[in-house]
């Protein structure tokens, strides 16, 4: 995994996690790889990936069964849809508006574009 230096790593962890529950890699009642899995996977301490974990459960993304392991939970992807959406609306929303702004672009060719890209990878 490449970490961006402007994101601290414990939530590229996470948002990693959570690409992998939208794109049912685990669905829900999966066990996750444990902490030290984690860790040693990507060659990061041990305690980045517990501060990962606790906040992917105190989210309600994954809940931990004592000596067993973290597992997803029932409703995780809705959870990880809701959490991403806030944080889409909040940061990449208006620099991107604040982009299209400058740069004069309608939304009818923003329509075009995105369905471009959509029927490209589909």
């Amino acid at each position: 995994m490449e970490f961006k230096k402007s994101i601290s790593i414990y939530e590229q962890i996470a948002s990693s996690i959570q690409e992998n529950i939208l794109d049912e890699v685990w669905k829900s009642g999966d066990r996750i790889p444990s902490v030290r899995e984690t860790a040693g996977k990507i060659q990061v301490n041990p305690n980045t990936v517990m501060r990962t974990y606790s906040l992917l459960q105190d989210e309600g993304i994954i809940f931990n069964k004592r000596g067993i392991g973290f597992f997803v939970s029932d409703d995780a992807v809705q959870k990880t849809i809701e959490m991403k959406k806030q944080k889409f609306n909040s940061e990449m929303l208006p620099e991107f508006f604040k982009m299209i702004d400058k740069l004069h672009i309608s939304f009818d060719e923003l329509k075009e574009a995105y369905y471009s890209w959509k029927s490209q990878n589909n």
